[in-house]
């Protein structure tokens, strides 16, 4: 995490928050909601401008130190974005790393309304189609627990973290792909 004094530093909780990849929860008001909505989603093909939507708020810890390493994680083909665009704009999105079956998810934003749970739930199916079994979010917000997100204990999570990284999981194949609304729920 960037720190405001310019270091970076590692923390580890005593709880982390998951977000459950086969048992993923989609609310039916939010399913409602897609059937009213279309989006479009891609992947990859503006991660930086998801970051710095992600960092563009009063308070942020991501700093450009911080973009620029995942800038190379992304390069390097283990960071990735989910974005969500409406009539050719970038509206919403998240990003994370991936590593083996294990997906960690840093940030995400919306300059319209529902535009990061669309996000959201396009990246969990993406993960469960292929072969992810953790999606860590640090910590458990309002938001993830509405999708069935909760936090455990360390001693389980690092348990989770080894099984989950000695997967063979890819995250990649097609870098635009449009999801209709019912691949999306």
């Amino acid at each position: 995490m960037g720190m405001e004094n310019g270091e970076i530093r590692w923390f580890l909780p005593e709880w982390r928050g998951i977000l459950p990849v086969a048992d993923f929860h989609v609310p039916a008001r939010f399913v409602r909601y897609l059937k009213h909505h279309p989006f479009e989603v891609r992947w990859n093909t503006a991660f930086t401008e998801v970051m710095r939507g992600c960092a563009d708020r009063d308070e942020t810890w991501i700093t450009e130190d911080i973009i620029k390493s995942y800038e190379a994680l992304h390069d390097l083909g283990h960071a990735h974005s989910a974005e969500v665009w409406r009539e050719g704009n970038l509206v919403g999105g998240v990003y994370g790393v991936a590593i083996g079956g294990a997906f960690f998810g840093e940030s995400m934003f919306s300059r319209e309304t529902q535009a990061s749970k669309v996000a959201l739930v396009a990246l969990q199916r993406r993960l469960k189609e292929r072969g992810f079994i953790m999606h860590d979010t640090q910590w458990t917000t309002p938001h993830l627990a509405s999708f069935g997100g909760h936090e455990i204990p360390c001693d389980q999570y690092l348990k989770l973290l080894q099984r989950a990284i000695r997967l063979r999981a890819s995250f990649m194949g097609s870098k635009t792909e449009k999801v209709p609304l019912k691949r999306v729920v």
